[in-house]
């Protein structure tokens, strides 16, 4: 029999006045590889903080039985971990911190916590942030490890890593034997009987209450006796009537009684869908919305880019593919800090979402958040908040209570209901869950504005980009469809001497029309030559 690792009574949780979950008792034994899963906000983070006895539970108590290494989402760098693991890692020489990007960190991070020797190990989303390469390691590390519990929302990973899935979901744990896929189809088949019950429930529903009014018409067309009648004959005709009436209001109550004790079966929820009005953004026309030409660029002698050069067509939907710290974050800040060697056509309106939160005020609410800046009307900004799976009860929440997941969701409606037409996502995909991530692909899909987005989840790209910018020893090469189309090298579509002049003049003319503008007779010459650049080579 396998020894017993960890062992609880039945766990209650709340938080801001409303029960968090309810588990019934729980045993983790050796051996156990356990991957926990759930929408977000369901309550898997406190589970584990409960479990490794960081928090206290407002009902039940834990028992651990060996020593538990946890690898918890937002740890501080260490300040020393083991040379060995630093050097598997891709991390040999780099103890400083400064420059790091988000995965560079999280290999930091799991350095430091597969560095310690524990019998069971609990690890709260270690692949996010972390390239192929770094996914790939941190599931070779967890594979060597004999017991853990995993907290993911990378589908490949909880199948490749894990044998048992508890999935936390409405407030109740339940405990599958067996890898997330398998718990996906039994959910699906769940959905689809939920569907097939509900529409028998209307037909059957429906047949009810019509045979119910034609009841009802056919009692009411039960005649009194004729006037001329005589008594004996209007004796026999009323009894007749009386017994038929009778019958029918029997067979009427029947069919109410069945009516009443019809199981009633809800309809399954569907996709919210929100149409922005995209013109309240005041888009560009411009066939290019940004162009960088001999972008160089790096930290001390740490060259990023040399002699880079890329294209954003608008509504384009471009996605940033390299290993961890070769310069996709340090990319997109360019770009928004406005470097000289990147040229933004004038309409063009910025909005990035970082790997942090900053954009976000804690202390106000879901919906005050959202429409901070928003152009859309309320009942818009609703809607993309519940198409992001964050439904109309939670939108009065203070937005500190959210877990990481939601206040990703947050962000991305925060951006979608913004004057924004330019959206630049720093890996937009990390602790979502897969109804999330699945509702974001589709927002970005639909989204008519420009999109340039950095992200390692393959899957999610291919879905949603229609073009790929590579890394690669400093260079950047362009080529169209997501990472896994092949690296074919995409023909501008406008040649690139024009395409810098066209962006040069919309700048231009954008500066002369402005009233306060100092420097018009410097800008029109400016102008005069441009045009003239433009006619020697050709309309």
């Amino acid at each position: 029999m396998a020894k017993l690792l960890l062992e609880t009574t039945r766990l209650s949780h709340s938080f801001g006045g409303k029960q968090l979950f309810q588990t019934g008792p729980l045993r983790v034994c050796e051996g156990d590889r356990i991957g926990i899963a759930g929408p977000n906000g369901a309550g898997k983070t406190t589970l584990l903080n409960i479990l490794s006895g960081a928090i206290t539970p407002d009902e039940g108590t834990v028992i651990r039985h060996c020593p538990i290494t946890y690898l918890r989402q937002f740890d501080l760098l260490p300040e020393e971990t083991d040379g060995r693991l630093l050097r598997e890692f891709g991390m040999a020489g780099r103890k400083n911190v400064q420059g790091l990007s988000g995965g560079e960190q999280m290999r930091l991070r799991l350095s430091a916590a597969m560095g310690q020797a524990s019998v069971l190990v609990f690890a709260d989303e270690p692949t996010s942030n972390l390239d192929e390469e770094g996914i790939r390691l941190v599931c070779e590390k967890l594979s060597q490890a004999e017991s853990f519990l995993l907290i993911s929302h990378d589908r490949a990973v909880l199948d490749r890593l894990c044998s048992r899935v508890w999935v936390l979901e409405n407030g109740t744990l339940t405990d599958f034997p067996g890898n997330y896929s398998a718990w996906q189809e039994e959910k699906v088949k769940d959905l689809r009987r939920q569907q097939t019950e509900y529409e028998q429930y209307i037909a059957e529903k429906s047949h009810l209450e019509a045979a119910l009014i034609e009841r009802k018409q056919r009692s009411s067309r039960v005649r009194k006796a004729p006037s001329r009648m005589g008594n004996s004959e209007a004796r026999l005709h009323k009894r007749a009537a009386t017994e038929k009436s009778e019958k029918l209001d029997n067979a009427r109550k029947a069919i109410e009684t069945r009516l009443a004790r019809l199981e009633v079966k809800e309809r399954p929820r569907e996709q919210e869908r929100a149409k922005i009005d995209f013109s309240l953004t005041n888009p560009p026309a411009n066939k290019l919305v940004l162009r960088a030409e001999g972008l160089t660029f790096g930290y001390g002698t740490r060259l990023l880019f040399e002699n880079a050069s890329f294209q954003l067509p608008r509504g384009s939907k471009t996605v940033l593919w390299g290993p961890n710290g070769c310069g996709k974050t340090t990319l997109l800040r360019l770009i928004a800090e406005g470097h000289p060697s990147i040229i933004l056509v004038p309409k063009a309106k910025i909005g990035w979402f970082c790997q942090g939160f900053e954009q976000l005020d804690l202390s106000r609410t879901v919906l005050e958040n959202a429409m901070a800046d928003a152009v859309q009307p309320e009942c818009i900004v609703r809607s993309i908040l519940a198409r992001l799976l964050i439904r109309r009860e939670d939108v009065d929440k203070p937005a500190g209570t959210l877990s990481g997941g939601e206040r990703n969701k947050l962000a991305f409606a925060k951006l979608f209901a913004s004057p924004a037409n330019l959206l630049l996502l720093d890996e937009p995909t990390n602790y979502l869950d897969l109804p999330a991530l699945e509702s974001l692909q589709e927002m970005i899909k639909d989204y008519e504005g420009t999109i340039l987005l950095v992200t390692h989840d393959r899957a999610f790209a291919d879905g949603c980009c229609t073009r790929t910018i590579r890394f690669a020893s400093g260079k950047l090469s362009v080529s169209g469809g997501g990472p896994s189309t092949p690296a074919e090298q995409e023909r501008p579509r406008i040649p690139m001497d024009r395409a810098v002049l066209e962006l040069r003049l919309a700048q231009v003319i954008a500066q002369l029309s402005d009233p306060n503008c100092s420097e018009k007779e410097a800008l029109e010459q400016q102008f005069a030559e441009l045009l003239r650049q433009r006619e020697s080579i050709g309309q």
